[in-house]
């Protein structure tokens, strides 16, 4: 019996390692999906293109632009002389944020007026004008409180600024903010998605394609073994895949690993049944290697949307969001970030692993039953 499986196993690692092209797939894109992901998928907003237009040449007025331009998020490329030449470097992408200070500003600060300050913003880019517009906001909102704590001494209350609310921020598990520590735990992730799905649909479709796959149940060997024989090398693949982009992360873009690596292969592993699950069924509703990738790829899409890798659930529709849970990259994701990230452990990740575990399970039954209908 574990004879006939171990001979199919070396079949499949044999076909699939002299594949020169094949190979290649394996190595090449995973590290290229990591790169642009590692450096190009970026969500924090700096250097943004900024236009100053001063109307009130006052030393407040000097001094409210000089905190824009002091910090890193606000690059100035612009004074320009009226409200038409604004727009049209709007409309050319030259600048992102338009900040006017009207005539008469430094004036209504002394007096205790309320100052206007006009902020225009390309809202194309619906994500960075948010952002943007929160620099802008907490800028000015210690300007005027700066402003207003000038105006209360000026008046006799000498040093107020000693009384006022220190805030001090502390950020836990990803203390700079940077994107790539929320991106490459995910590019691992997908990695463990995609190899094994591709692989083993491929591979199936491909011997019905040719016709090999009915001379191989002509032989003794069942159904069953048939079925391990040829997804086990696959998740293996996958398993080595993830070991390797996980490495790169560490050691390359300096990611942490603060928990434990075994529960992190715990979790891969068991991810894993999912993935080769879901490339058997795609196999038994494929007739060509073509209808596989439509069907990997119309698979693949919806499960990373709905799997948490780039929008947050909690933005979703709340129907939606119960849709979320029949994606096993949901529970991964949380297993790696958490691993990645939090150090957390089984006393936290247990009802991913179950979760996963279960959905595994039920996937790899399904389609090996489905599997067996196609094959009689």
């Amino acid at each position: 019996m574990f004879k006939r499986v171990r001979y199919l196993f070396v079949k499949e690692l044999i076909q699939v390692l002299r594949d020169k092209r094949l190979r290649i797939t394996l190595i090449l894109p995973p590290i290229f999906q990591l790169i642009v992901f590692g450096y190009a998928a970026n969500l924090d907003v700096k250097h943004i293109a900024t236009a100053f237009r001063d109307l009130d040449q006052s030393v407040d007025s000097r001094e409210l632009i000089a905190r824009f331009v002091s910090s890193k998020y606000f690059d100035t490329v612009a004074y320009p002389e009226n409200p038409g030449e604004i727009e049209t470097l709007i409309k050319k992408g030259k600048i992102a944020l338009s900040i006017e200070i009207p005539s008469g500003f430094s004036k209504k600060l002394k007096k205790g007026d309320t100052a206007v300050v006009q902020i225009i913003v390309d809202g194309t880019e619906s994500n960075t004008a948010m952002i943007a517009l929160g620099y802008v906001s907490r800028i000015l909102s210690e300007y005027s409180t700066a402003a207003m704590i000038r105006r209360l001494n000026q008046e006799g209350m000498i040093d107020f600024e000693e009384t006022g609310v220190e805030v001090e921020n502390r950020v836990w598990f990803n203390p700079n903010l940077e994107s790539r520590y929320f991106y490459v735990p995910g590019v691992v992730a997908s990695i463990a998605l995609l190899i094994p799905i591709i692989l083993t649909a491929q591979a199936i479709v491909r011997e019905r394609e040719i016709g090999t796959l009915e001379q191989m149940m002509v032989t003794p060997i069942h159904s069953w073994e048939l079925i391990v024989g040829k997804t086990i090398p696959f998740a293996m693949i996958g398993f080595l895949d993830v070991i390797m982009i996980a490495l790169i992360g560490v050691f390359w873009f300096k990611v942490p690993l603060r928990g434990n690596p075994l529960v992190l292969l715990l979790g891969s592993l068991l991810f894993l049944m999912s993935s080769v699950g879901i490339g058997l069924f795609i196999s038994t509703i494929s007739s060509t290697q073509q209808q596989a990738q439509i069907s990997t790829f119309f698979f693949v899409m919806p499960a990373f949307i709905l799997s948490g890798f780039a929008f947050p659930l909690e933005n979703m529709p709340q129907w939606l969001q119960y849709v979320t849970f029949i994606s096993p990259l949901r529970y991964f994701l949380i297993i790696i970030r958490g691993v990645f990230l939090k150090g957390v452990g089984l006393d936290i990740l247990w009802t991913q692993m179950v979760a996963l575990a279960v959905l595994g399970g039920l996937m790899i039954l399904l389609s090996s039953l489905r599997f067996q209908k196609r094959l009689k």
